[in-house]
């Protein structure tokens, strides 16, 4: 199955939202950080890709239709390049409520990651350090990251491929671009900075727990 959509938006862009409207919209699974997660032998594959060595895109990405989020965000050329008849989704935001969300969230968080997920932690710090910043905890370094990132899709991203969209724009943008209907039932708007703070807690209580 090759990717039908390929999300070159970062993560706290509404990327979960937009992996939820994906997989209404085509039925499939669609590929997002949480995924990860799911398939810790992909971790080792994400950080090659981070060093700039070859990657089995087509391993990675069995089973899916569409990949949102980081870590394809940072690598949305290579894969575009890859599934050459995907459509390329730029989500966005404002940069000032994107550095809120993403600093209280996807930041703390990596900061927090216990040695068990150790590889996990190192493919990240070396995707940051080499297509974001390093500078976690730097506001105006992130952001200028943010818009940097946003404006080479803009810039490299083919035209007759590129979608931008932001969660705002709910159902309409997306289903043009793929030529289906509009689906009756609202657009999922979810993981909010809350709910995504919560489910971190969670987590830490089930590990606590079980330890």
């Amino acid at each position: 199955m090759a990717l039908k959509i390929v999300g070159a938006g970062l993560g706290r862009t509404g990327t979960m939202s937009l992996k939820n409207a994906l997989e209404m919209l085509l039925g499939e699974p669609c590929y997002h950080m949480y995924e990860v997660f799911q398939h810790l032998d992909h971790v080792p594959l994400w950080h090659d890709a981070a060093l700039g060595k070859p990657v089995d895109w087509d391993k990675i990405f069995d089973g899916y239709v569409a990949a949102v989020d980081w870590p394809v965000g940072s690598f949305w050329q290579e894969v575009s390049e890859h599934y050459p008849d995907s459509l390329i989704i730029l989500s966005s935001r404002d940069p000032e409520k994107w550095w809120n969300s993403a600093h209280d969230t996807i930041f703390k968080s990596i900061g927090e990651i216990s040695e068990e997920h150790k590889d996990w932690h190192d493919m990240i710090d070396a995707m940051m350090a080499s297509r974001f910043t390093a500078n976690l905890e730097d506001k105006e370094a992130c952001i200028a990251a943010f818009n940097r990132h946003n404006e080479q899709v803009r810039r490299l991203g083919p035209k007759d491929r590129l979608l931008e969209w932001q969660a705002g724009d709910g159902w309409e943008p997306l289903c043009a671009a793929l030529s289906v209907p509009v689906p009756d039932e609202p657009f999922p708007h979810v993981n909010s900075k809350e709910e995504f703070l919560d489910r971190v807690a969670a987590r830490k209580a089930e590990a606590a727990s079980s330890a």
